[in-house]
């Protein structure tokens, strides 16, 4: 780790310094704020962990104060130390408050507290970079966001594609487990070999065995030529068996001694052949339920399953929305020459869907504005709309036919249907009235003029959708 210590005094500089080398970090020594600022310009990726002085010279424009906060708006991620010969405690609240991550002062400063200070920051600097690695080698893959969750995700895939364990990949359709497979492989020392898929609910019954394992000329009705299967052609590679759980109980044993002995015997062949390959499966279906029902067989659950990723809904990780709009929306642009935006209202309201059709329902919707909007700013009318003509026709919620009356007048009618529709509108903008008022095509002050006229209480939409009775 490269230690950078700025402060004014260059003799107290390189006392410092001489003691930071001593537990085994590198040094960088600048005497000057403003040089210190344009140093990090240039090479603050270099650096651990800043030892910054608070008071630098009469002369000087700028203090230490000045450089942690460049640091904080630029470079979020690099430890700060401050350091001052004049502590106060109304200092050091505004240097925690700018983001310093220690402050200390020169009177107390000694060897273990420099070393206690430096193993802290390089703690996080090891997590920082760690992190930093893997959203890297996710986003090579396809893979974007930096929650903790997917951060977490992409940890299990570098650990798993490591070794030569088989992987099973749960999660809902749509969140990315093709994504996940490829990165396994990828991470895996088989990288420089195929990764070769098997589409199980797209093959026949009655050929999987020659699809996967081959066959022999002449071994039955129409196999004219030897064919190599799918084994044949991953071997030394990947194997990834998609939608695993949609393959039938009959064909199930068929996989016991290909994955169990990594051998496999072509139809209408007596020999057996010799296969270096690692599985990946993945499912959307609860197998361990199958299992109990008899429609998943336990040994080759087992087989499959020496490790297995999770892959969280879109739903459980909201605060990777914006990251993922942003790419589909830099990809989509690149790609039709366009400089389409969504508004951070829109944004902030597709944060608030729950998406059951993960990041291939975002992305499609995304894709779908972006592509159907006159406008450069994508408004949440657009968005909505996309949202209602993607469902099912049955699934849009009717009124209750309770609505129209006999005993009522047209215009107590049209008020009772008038309040239904603002309540649903304000329960899918959970509770926000501007959003809703946009969805209405009202102003907001008929919304509210609206809400008061019919004793609407906003606050009850405002409440998290698991908390409503």
């Amino acid at each position: 780790m490269n230690v950078l210590i700025s402060d004014d005094n260059k003799e107290y500089c390189t006392t410092i310094a001489d003691i930071v080398q001593s537990f085994g970090y590198s040094t960088e020594i600048i005497v000057n704020p403003q040089d210190t600022i344009n140093f990090l310009n240039k090479k603050h990726q270099n650096i651990g962990v800043a030892l910054l002085d608070i008071e630098f010279g009469p002369d000087s424009k700028l203090n230490g104060l000045d450089i942690l906060e460049h640091c904080r708006h630029n470079f979020p991620e690099l430890p700060v130390v401050m350091i001052t010969g004049k502590g106060s405690i109304e200092t050091a609240v505004k240097a925690t408050k700018l983001g310093a991550m220690n402050f200390i002062e020169k009177s107390v400063i000694n060897k273990n507290k420099i070393k206690e200070v430096l193993d802290s920051a390089a703690n996080r600097y090891g997590a920082a970079n760690q992190a930093k690695e893997i959203k890297l080698f996710l986003e090579s893959q396809g893979i974007y966001g930096s929650s903790k969750t997917i951060l977490d995700l992409g940890d299990s895939i570098y650990r798993y594609g490591r070794t030569d364990l088989n992987v099973l990949i749960t999660g809902e359709t749509g969140t990315g487990k093709k994504l996940v497979a490829n990165a396994i492989h990828s991470a895996s020392r088989r990288s420089k070999y195929p990764l070769i898929t098997v589409d199980i609910p797209n093959i026949p019954r009655e050929l999987f065995q020659s699809e996967l394992f081959g066959h022999n000329k002449g071994s039955f009705t129409g196999a004219m030529d030897t064919k190599k299967g799918l084994f044949h052609q991953a071997n030394r590679g990947t194997l990834f068996l998609d939608e695993i759980g949609d393959l039938s109980l009959e064909l199930q044993s068929n996989l016991f001694i290909p994955i169990e002995e990594k051998t496999i015997r072509k139809v209408g062949s007596t020999e057996g052949e010799e296969i270096d390959v690692r599985f990946i499966s993945a499912t959307d279906k609860d197998l361990l339920s199958a299992m109990n029902e008899g429609r998943f067989r336990e040994q080759l659950y087992h087989r499959l399953r020496e490790c297995e990723i999770h892959i969280p809904a879109l739903r459980e990780r909201k605060e990777d929305i914006p990251e993922l709009i942003e790419y589909y929306t830099r990809k989509n642009n690149a790609d039709y020459d366009q400089s389409k935006y969504f508004a951070p209202s829109t944004i902030e309201y597709m944060q608030e869907q729950d998406w059951p059709g993960n990041v291939r329902e975002l992305s499609s919707v995304v894709r779908v504005a972006l592509q159907t909007s006159q406008n450069e700013e994508i408004e949440i009318t657009d968005i909505h709309k996309i949202i209602l003509s993607s469902k099912p026709s049955n699934s849009s919620k009717k009124f209750d036919g309770s609505l129209i009356s006999t005993d009522k007048t047209l215009k107590e009618d049209i008020e009772s249907v008038d309040k239904k529709k603002i309540e649903a509108t304000l329960e899918i903008c959970n509770g926000n009235v501007s959003k809703s008022a946009v969805l209405l095509d009202v102003s907001r002050e008929t919304l509210h003029n609206k809400i008061r006229k019919y004793g609407i209480n906003v606050q009850n939409y405002r409440i998290k959708k698991s908390e409503r009775k």
